[in-house]
């Protein structure tokens, strides 16, 4: 587990091969695709999508699979866990998701299906384990819940007043909060969350620049190529250009196949 942060989160797959293992640190498994057979302290059970799978710290477990699969793993202190939370994970390791924490899973897979980085898990782990323990966010996880909605639909109508009713706040204690917490301002934060979403797709897709502005919450394509060329001093289509064509430049040389008689 990574020293400067409290949590570690990866996607891995298993095979039929043993993953004996034991460590120091507890760890959450969310399956995502496939199934997995999971051994924890002499326990057995299949886990698929929905589900979840705690292994204590010190604990001997292990994890085998005969078809395709992946799930995440959250590696954390187990100290970070609430003692009532931390016993009842340890008392029934195998148990069923709860509907909301399903949406966060499933928010983070697709986050991190798109080829951007996650989702700062100083956020999403907190809310997660909130939803877990089956209690209303706490007051640190209420900025999480909004950032967590806005980074799943960025091209919503995100108006500062909008974000705050989402948050349950007022709109002067929605700013204090992005100010205390990002040092920045509800709609610089969204003006960047939009803008790197649309540097990624310009870099990797095809998608017309019309629809990219309508997608991502511009007004018009003109204000979109107004923020791109302002970002990196290129017009959106030559910004593509020049991020795929360097793509293509560090690709590995093949050397075509041999040909057959």
């Amino acid at each position: 587990m990574a020293s400067s942060s409290p949590y570690a989160l990866a996607v891995r797959s298993y095979g039929s091969a043993s993953t004996l293992d034991r460590h120091g640190f507890a760890q959450i498994v969310l399956p995502l695709t496939g199934a997995l057979e999971m051994e924890i302290g002499g326990r057995g059970a299949a886990i698929a999508r929905g589900d979840l799978a705690f292994v204590e710290a010190e604990t001997d477990h292990d994890q085998q699979a005969d078809r395709a699969n992946s799930a995440f793993i959250l590696d954390l202190d187990p100290d970070n866990l609430a003692p009532a939370l931390r016993d009842r994970l340890s008392l029934l390791p195998f148990r069923p998701l709860p509907p909301a924490a399903t949406k966060l899973v499933d928010f983070m897979a697709l986050t991190m299906g798109d080829g951007l980085p996650p989702a700062n898990l100083e956020r999403w782990v907190p809310l997660l384990l909130d939803t877990l323990e089956g209690c209303a966010p706490r007051a640190q996880s209420r900025l999480a819940v909004l950032l967590a909605a806005v980074e799943a639909a960025p091209g919503a109508e995100w108006s500062a007043a909008a974000m705050a009713a989402h948050a349950r706040l007022s709109v002067s204690r929605l700013h204090a909060l992005f100010r205390e917490e990002l040092d920045t301002t509800p709609r610089a934060w969204l003006s960047a969350l939009r803008l790197a979403r649309v540097r990624h797709e310009l870099a990797s897709g095809t998608q017309p620049i019309a629809q990219l502005a309508h997608r991502f919450g511009y007004c018009d394509q003109s204000a979109l190529s107004r923020a791109v060329r302002e970002a990196t001093g290129l017009p959106p289509g030559a910004y593509r250009r020049r991020m795929q064509d360097q793509a293509k430049a560090t690709q590995p040389f093949e050397e075509p196949a041999p040909r057959t008689r």
